[in-house]
Order: C-alpha cells, then structure tokens, then sequence
C-alpha cells in the first residue's frame, strides 16, 4: 500500500532535476500522474533547459513502477495549453488530487543590467506559471472533494541573494499566491502550501552561468565531477549546514508530506528544506 493509492497529480517541468524526482516519487507511493515541460530552451536563460528525451525518460521510469501517466510538451507560460493538458489528464486518468507546481528557470544579472526582457521571461515561468498551473487544476480539485496544491519557491524568498531579483521577487510572489489560496481554498478541504528549497543539485545550479557568477574564471566540463566538488565549495557558504546542496529526492518526501495524508491538515505553510540557509 502506497501512501497516495489512488489519486492523480500532476506536475509542471517534469523532464529532469526536481520535477522528475517529484513525478518518480509520488509514482512510487501509488500516484498516476500527468507531466508537462517545455523540453526546448529560452534565450534569456543562459544554460540549456530539459530536451524531449531527457522528459521521454521521466516518462518511462513512471511507467516502470506500474503508474500510468499522461504527458506533453507544454510550456507553463501558456495558460491555455496548461488547462488542455490538466482536463485531459483527469479526463484520461479519473480526476485529479494534487498539483505540485515545479517548473522554474533563473538567470543572473545586476540591477542595472537587467532587461525588461530578461525580468519578465522569469517573472512568467515562475510567478505566472505557478498561477497557470494552480488555477487550471482548482475546478478538478474541487470536484474531488479536496486535494492539494504544492508550490515550489525557494529560499531567495526569505534571504537576499545579490544578482536574482527577478528571481527572487517570483518566489516571494508565490508565497502571497499560496496564502490568498489557502484561504480561498480552504472550505473546499484544499491544502495550499509552499516549499522552499536552497540550491539543489540540478542543471539549474550546475552550469557555465552559475560558475561565472561564483567561481569567475573557472571552466565548467559537462558531467564533472570535479566541477560539482568546485561548485559545491562555492553554495557551501549558503546553508548553516555545512552542505553545498541538497538533493531533488530531498524536496521530493516534502510534496510526499504535503501531497498525502501526513500533511491532512497542514495549509498556508512555508515549509523550508533549506540546511539551515534561511536562519544563518
């Protein structure tokens, strides 16, 4: 017996790092799930996002624990393709119980040298998207008698972090769009609640972009391990514990609390799985 037997959740940026880690986990607890990414990269964002084989992969490893998924490329962005997906995904599979809304990109730039552009490409993905995904799946949750909303933000929240303010003011945002929900929500026995991540070890963390901004000069080789021990150094001063990162699985057993019945109760939290990087 799994502890989500029966229940369907979907999850947005599900090809790799943690959306993939969120889509495996709850499969392994007794969840079919439906998954979307965009699998193509975005200009502003200056390393290389998910690709269609990588989401294939995510795809199977589901498949593999005997869970059925329904999945697509769609990018977050787009409300309308976002809802498509969601209806037909609780058409296909039954109904829906839990959203965990995943997907994020970043970039780094100064105040002064941050585009318009730039500024509104991550304020989209990760402020709008999460708005996109949540409110496609409420009239399904609703109907459900109940369910869950897991939004992830992270610890640039709650601490400040110099060259990601677009960044930051995103995952500041989704913590005011968890509160006002959970209180919407609420009556319906719908859980609204935010999870906040330091860096995890993911693509987002370990790329060119990451190394110019803490370790200038420093080459990155793909697939390194010799650059993850780099890199780890750098995050290491982040956290009180002295870790550089932590894992996708990590946050990965937070949706697990918060999307189960561990968590019946618990609403309008910011839970943080951060190694101590939001009190040092």
């Amino acid at each position: 017996m799994g502890l989500l037997d029966g229940r369907i959740a979907v999850i947005s940026g599900a090809a790799r790092g943690q959306g993939r880690a969120h889509a495996i986990r709850l499969a392994e607890e007794g969840a079919d799930i439906i998954a979307f990414d965009i699998c193509c990269d975005i200009d502003t964002v200056p390393y290389s996002l998910a690709t269609a084989d990588e989401f294939d992969d995510t795809i199977e490893q589901v498949r593999k624990l005997d869970r059925r998924i329904v999945a697509a490329q769609v990018d977050a962005r787009d409300y309308d393709a976002v809802a498509a997906l969601v209806d037909r995904g609780a058409r296909e599979l039954g109904g829906l119980d839990i959203v965990v809304a995943n997907a994020g990109i970043t970039s780094y730039y100064r105040s002064e040298e941050l585009t318009p552009k730039q500024w509104q490409t991550v304020i989209d993905v990760n402020l709008t998207g999460v708005w996109n995904l949540s409110r496609a799946g409420v009239p399904h949750l609703i109907d459900r008698g109940g369910g869950s909303i897991v939004m992830i933000s992270s610890s640039s929240a709650h601490v400040g972090l110099q060259n990601l303010n677009h960044y930051s003011a995103a995952k500041a945002g989704v913590v005011g769009l968890m509160q006002s929900m959970a209180v919407e929500l609420g009556p319906h026995m719908i859980r609204v609640n935010t999870i906040h991540p330091t860096t995890v070890r993911t693509g987002m963390a370990i790329n060119q972009a990451t190394f110019d901004l803490f370790l200038p000069g420093v080459g990155l080789s793909a697939g390194s391990a010799e650059d993850e021990d780099k890199a780890g150094e750098a995050f290491k001063s982040l956290n009180s514990m002295p870790i550089p990162w932590i894992d996708p699985v990590d946050i990965s057993n937070a949706v697990l609390y918060l999307a189960s019945d561990m968590g019946r109760y618990v609403s309008g939290t910011q839970l943080r799985v951060d190694a101590g990087s939001a009190v040092k």
